[in-house]
């Protein structure tokens, strides 16, 4: 009974570790090289060789940063949860990014939906409210200004309460119908937007 015991801690330790050593790995790939993203109208990304570019469309490009439990899963997609990351959107999402799908206004938010949608940070709480908390010009490279918003937004529980607050940062680029959307507040992403690079 005392060596199965030992044997379940040490195994329960060893998940702890792995699970542990994930964002030291990526921590440490960060510091330690970069690799280029070439994206929609010329834009280009310089980000850290741990990231995992998803390009299933060109449209609906998604980097994700750390980790994503829906990634390969039936759930996987704008309107899943809990995977870290930011999309870079092109014209067929602009079309469709508005309430009620209709087309994309910085002035309102990217937000596709017709009913209730899932809180990005978990399955079990749905969008609440939200509300410009910031805005103004951003640079994203050279000669480029985006269309800044900050949105402070909620999750709620299904009566209503709020569970949790959030932001969902938006760089639009109406010129290049380029929107990207940042829904974790990833420390690195205004720097690497600010010094991308255009072909």
């Amino acid at each position: 009974m005392f060596r199965k015991t030992i044997s379940t801690a040490a195994a329960g330790l060893a998940v702890l570790a792995a699970s542990l050593a994930v964002p030291a790995a990526a921590s440490a790939s960060e510091s330690g090289g970069t690799k280029q993203v070439s994206l929609r109208s010329g834009l280009t990304l310089t980000i850290p060789k741990s990231w995992k570019v998803a390009k299933d469309d060109r449209d609906w490009v998604r980097v994700i940063t750390g980790s994503c439990p829906t990634f390969g899963t039936e759930d996987y997609g704008f309107r899943d949860y809990g995977c870290h990351g930011f999309w870079i959107l092109g014209p067929k999402a602009l079309k469709i990014g508005g309430h009620t799908f209709q087309s994309y206004k910085s002035k309102y938010g990217f937000d596709p939906a017709t009913d209730v949608s899932i809180c990005p940070k978990s399955y079990k709480l749905y969008k609440g409210e939200w509300k410009v908390a910031d805005k103004g010009l951003r640079q994203v490279g050279p000669g480029h200004k985006a269309d800044y918003h900050r949105w402070a937004a909620t999750c709620v529980d299904k009566k209503g309460r709020v569970k949790l607050h959030y932001n969902q940062r938006e760089w639009y680029l109406p010129s290049s119908k380029i929107l990207v959307l940042d829904q974790w507040d990833h420390p690195q992403l205004a720097a690497i937007l600010k010094n991308a690079t255009w072909n």
